[in-house]
């Protein structure tokens, strides 16, 4: 096992150290991100201790990875879908202001919120669980998620991790090739991860860890990059003299 893989484990079992009987809720999508996380927090805690939350807005078209995952990793779960939420929101949207259409960012980012929304749902029937937040540095660094929804969590075990490094964690894990390597999308807009962000995760890695990029790469990583700081950086508050 990778020197990495076993870091992570210890780390995982420390956080929860004073939360003996804590319980891990994890979204699980199907994709590389949560697949891994849920595998490293049954590796740490056990599987009994580490329930999944499968959350379709209306047909996932890739749902059986989903289960995939719950049943390559023994645990329990719970499915969970958001379509009329979500349908009821747009609709009270659209029916209070003045807008024709929901824009593309709200179609996106309100089902990511939805989701975290039923996350801490879900973890209030389990006392002393916490939700684990499945996202990476590769993305966090360009902002490629949704403040308050994917972007949140009470603990992030790839958040500092590149996704080179987190690939490389999975393989080690012993887990399917086909859902570790799998092609990147939000499962929304119809186009993969790499399409939205105009650049790929290889190119995206060669520059955060060796500084390698061409000079439009370089540009697109940092305009993403400084456009979401908000993300980034803990909210600002008023300090009083």
């Amino acid at each position: 096992m990778l020197a990495i893989t076993k870091d992570l484990i210890n780390w995982i079992k420390n956080y929860f150290k004073d939360n003996p009987d804590g319980k891990v809720i994890c979204g699980i999508s199907g994709g590389k991100d949560s697949t891994i996380v849920a595998a490293l927090c049954k590796e740490a805690l056990g599987a009994d201790r580490v329930i999944g939350v499968l959350m379709p807005n209306g047909v996932q078209a890739d749902i059986d990875d989903s289960y995939a995952v719950c049943m390559k990793l023994g645990l329990k779960y719970h499915r969970i879908n958001i379509n009329s939420a979500y349908d009821e929101l747009t609709k009270q949207i659209l029916a209070n202001t003045s807008i024709q259409d929901i824009p593309p960012e709200v179609k996106t980012n309100l089902p990511a919120r939805l989701r975290m929304s039923t996350l801490y749902s879900i973890a209030a029937l389990y006392p002393n669980s916490r939700v684990v937040n499945t996202s990476n540095f590769s993305e966090r660094y360009i902002g490629y998620s949704t403040k308050f929804g994917d972007g949140a969590g009470d603990f992030s075990p790839l958040g500092n991790l590149t996704v080179r490094e987190v690939l490389a964690i999975g393989d080690d894990l012993g887990l399917p090739y086909d859902l570790v390597h799998k092609t990147p999308s939000d499962g929304m807009s119809g186009k993969s991860d790499e399409e939205r962000i105009g650049f790929s995760y290889d190119e995206l890695d060669d520059y955060l860890i060796h500084g390698k990029a061409t000079d439009e790469v370089e540009e697109k990583i940092e305009k993403m990059h400084n456009a979401n700081l908000h993300k980034i950086y803990p909210m600002p508050m008023f300090v009083p003299a």
